[in-house]
């Protein structure tokens, strides 16, 4: 991982505080109708936008998988063939992985075996490039566990025992130093969720409980050393901020405690945690950035509601309590009125904000919800690369990367093919 990447836009600086503006600023009114009937037949009438809504969701789907797979193409000739096929970003994040993850994607929709080939090939450039790194990077999402982890499963689907056995003792040969931390991105709990991926894609118990339990005992022991004098059950620090978002904070590690066999103390301390961020989120719906922040701007997957909505849409998955349910509906209404954001991206844009739809949908049937997550990728393909060519729709610093880029675009793309079946990627197993 180079240095850059360790800096980016989720390392605390000062100098992005300057020149925010408005919050307005950060994303489209959403003048998107609150539901639109599909129509059989004749043909709808209104913007081009509108009649992409009001199709038959088979037929927008075909669309959507077409513009999703075009997309694929034009990904890897940006990230893989233009560059002489080097990896200098390894990673899912902004990286060559991220590249790898979306054509396992597409081969998992299409089982098109020339994208699982190439996903293969670029896997292995990546273990080149990661290989002899700091070991603080360990994680799915920023650090060796993904390339490893995914190195597995994509092998395992290519019947390679032998490239298969590579990636597993190369995964069993990772070393989590005392420094890490616990969120995410750079994490113990990053770490976790490659185990995690790794047992549902081969077997259970591939990476083994006695593996996996200390590190459970230390993100609880930590979150509790630092639990805010007992007014949340457990509390972590990230560059000496309590974060709450998916990237850094409570509400990424909570999501990947749900996926781990919990002690019933540890479960009451999710729950717990989670109903204290229920308690203290903002008038408006959405959640603070971090503890005591009252800057209720972002409405992003890293930071704020979206990641909220999924990970307490999980909660109500495990612990089957309504009010879990019901949070996760309260913060999704966050992302439809301010969620159209001026940015492409899974970690902080449109594509990874109408993944809080598509979880509530898997939840709960409710079509609605399906409506919300076909509009926001509806907008995504009517408009999405004119505005990227006219400078109003960013695509990040990586334009072309899974999770700031239009591989996350992509991604979704491929996604909305089967809503039953999605899930955020590096998030939702």
């Amino acid at each position: 991982m180079s240095k850059e990447l360790e800096e980016s836009h989720h390392r605390p600086s000062k100098k992005r505080k300057k020149g925010r503006g408005t919050m307005a600023d950060r994303f489209f009114p959403n003048e998107m109708p609150d539901f639109v009937e599909e129509t059989e037949g004749a043909a709808a009438t209104g913007s081009s936008l509108t009649r992409l809504l009001s199709l038959p969701y088979p037929k927008l789907s075909d669309k959507l998988l077409k513009a999703g797979l075009d997309l694929k193409e034009k990904i890897v000739m940006e990230t893989w063939i233009r560059t002489g096929q080097r990896v200098t970003d390894y990673t899912l994040y902004t990286g060559a992985l991220g590249t790898a993850f979306l054509l396992f994607k597409s081969y998992q929709v299409t089982k098109n075996q020339r994208d699982l080939s190439l996903c293969a090939e670029i896997i292995k450039a990546c273990d080149t490039a990661s290989k002899g790194l700091p070991n603080r990077f360990v994680t799915f999402i920023c650090g060796r566990a993904g390339v490893c982890a995914l190195g597995a499963v994509v092998s395992v689907h290519l019947q390679d025992k032998d490239m298969a056995n590579h990636y597993l003792t190369s995964f069993n040969e990772i070393t989590m130093p005392s420094t890490v931390p616990n969120e995410l991105l750079y994490g113990r709990a990053g770490y976790l969720w490659a185990c995690s991926f790794l047992n549902k894609h081969i077997g259970k118990d591939t990476i083994h409980p006695d593996k996996m339990g200390p590190l459970v005992k230390e993100i609880i022991r930590d979150g509790r050393r630092l639990s805010n004098e007992g007014r949340s059950p457990l509390m972590y620090e990230w560059h000496g901020k309590k974060y709450w978002g998916a990237a850094h904070g409570l509400t990424g590690i909570m999501h990947v405690l749900m996926d781990i066999e919990l002690k019933q103390d540890e479960k009451e301390d999710v729950k717990g945690t989670l109903n204290y961020m229920i308690q203290n989120r903002f008038p408006s719906g959405n959640y603070p950035s971090s503890e005591g922040s009252s800057d209720d701007r972002l409405v992003h997957w890293c930071h704020g509601a979206p990641g909220v909505s999924l990970t307490m849409a999980k909660a109500y998955e495990v612990f089957k309590e309504d009010r879990f349910l019901h949070a996760a509906s309260n913060a999704a209404e966050v992302v439809w009125n301010r969620g159209l954001l001026k940015r492409v991206g899974i970690c902080h844009g449109i594509s990874g904000n109408a993944y809080t739809f598509l979880s509530l949908y898997r939840q709960t049937a409710n079509k609605e919800y399906l409506y919300r997550a076909k509009a926001f990728t509806c907008f995504l393909l009517d408009r999405g690369i004119e505005l990227i060519a006219e400078g109003i729709l960013h695509s990040g610093d990586r334009p072309f990367s899974l999770f700031e880029g239009q591989a996350g675009m992509a991604y979704l793309f491929l996604d909305m093919a089967n809503p039953a079946e999605s899930g955020f990627p590096g998030y939702e197993l």
